[in-house]
């Protein structure tokens, strides 16, 4: 199972990844293990010494009691006393951020792929969409003149 951000690679520049546990609650991990999270428009913050991650979407696990369950709700992220002090001086010197990249087993755990960021701006989303269009179409003219 891989739940990957659709978003990051046109919203971000990616300058450096992190693995990072994520606590869940026993119906969430299967909600996840079933495919059911949702990274488009989350991100991660660190508040005093721990790394959250805000706005990621878990769905309901439909064989779980569901009685006031959020989807949207906080959650922690396990990274080592080190790297959370790298990761804040590196965002308070250079203005960068975290986000999260996506989501996979790694055996019986479920880790998070966390990249530190540099947001694109407008024109930069453009230029690489109109590059990407530009290589797509030069590959498919090229198969379409390789035919007999």
């Amino acid at each position: 199972m891989k739940i990957i951000n659709r978003k990051f690679n046109r919203e971000y520049k990616k300058l450096e990844t992190i693995e990072a546990g994520i606590v869940l609650t026993g119906a969430e991990v299967k909600s996840v293990r079933a495919g059911r999270l949702k990274l488009d428009d989350s991100f991660v913050k660190i508040m005093g010494n721990e790394a959250y991650l805000i706005n990621a979407q878990i769905s309901v696990y439909e064989y779980a009691r569901a009685i006031e369950y959020d989807q949207k709700r906080t959650r922690k992220l396990l990274l080592h006393k080190k790297e959370l002090l790298r990761l804040k001086t590196k965002m308070a010197s250079a203005g960068l951020t975290l986000a999260p990249k996506s989501c996979y087993n790694k055996g019986p755990l479920i880790k998070l792929e966390i990249a530190l960021v540099k947001g694109r701006k407008d024109l930069e989303k453009r230029k690489l969409e109109k590059k990407r269009d530009i290589s797509r179409n030069e590959k498919r003219e090229a198969k379409e003149f390789m035919k007999p």
